[in-house]
């Protein structure tokens, strides 16, 4: 019996779909982890990106912290918060929201300095007020780049959200944790293959939501020559 088919008959076994200790279960505690990080980080990383950006204010010290943050390996997070908070989900979020923020706060000011400044000028001559003219015009312009960020910090927190099951929390990294523990080397392949195919879903939930949320004029700007001349014959 080769490793790979043990692996397939691992997923095909309805046992592993029921239960608190299913497939469905473990998702669904991985996805909550992972969503309330990603919101707290959000919460902090984006307004705090977006003021800065807009100001052009602050961008050099913004960006040095958030790749110090990245520096910071999130399982010393997760122990020393684990050793301050105890058992829970607060000390995963607090590793994870860590985690999320550096990229969030890069891109977000990046994409706001890189509004071409005749647009910011042209927006005043319209008489748009400050927060008009971040909401109207420069963030549809930024969405794509914020996103970006976005996108890498929910991938990376999804991964690294398999951490939670050290400090005996849930989430699919009960399957790795677990199957090492035990040297069940199957159950371990099978809890990293799905972490790997929910990340990949993560990523490609949040390009759609990325395509929604960019107006369809900066999205034929930033296509290539031939699509927009093909989108315009059609049109």
């Amino acid at each position: 019996m080769s490793f790979l088919g043990s692996v397939w008959r691992w997923f095909v076994d309805p046992a592993h779909w029921q239960g608190a200790d299913g497939i469905p279960t473990r998702i669904g505690e991985h996805l909550h982890l992972s969503a309330e990080s990603l919101a707290v980080a959000a919460v902090i990383a984006l307004p705090v990106g977006i003021l800065l950006g807009h100001y052009g204010r602050f961008g050099g010290l913004a960006i040095n912290i958030s790749n110090a943050g990245r520096a910071l390996p999130s399982f010393g997070i997760l122990v020393v918060a684990f050793q301050v908070f105890g058992l829970g989900d607060l000390p995963v979020i607090l590793a994870l929201t860590a985690l999320a923020i550096p990229p969030m706060v890069t891109n977000s000011y990046v994409a706001l300095r890189e509004v071409d400044p005749d647009i910011r000028e042209a927006a005043r001559g319209m008489g748009y007020r400050e927060l008009a003219q971040v909401l109207r015009v420069e963030l549809p312009l930024a969405v794509p780049l914020i996103m970006a960020g976005v996108r890498t910090s929910a991938v990376q927190v999804v991964a690294t959200a398999t951490l939670a099951a050290v400090i005996a929390g849930g989430g699919l990294g009960r399957y790795i944790i677990d199957g090492i523990a035990t040297q069940q080397y199957v159950t371990t392949a099978a809890g990293a293959v799905l972490v790997a195919l929910l990340a990949l879903a993560t990523d490609a939930s949040l390009a759609g939501l990325q395509r929604m949320l960019v107006p369809r004029g900066v999205r034929l700007l930033n296509a290539p020559a031939t699509a927009r001349a093909a989108t315009f014959k059609v049109a």
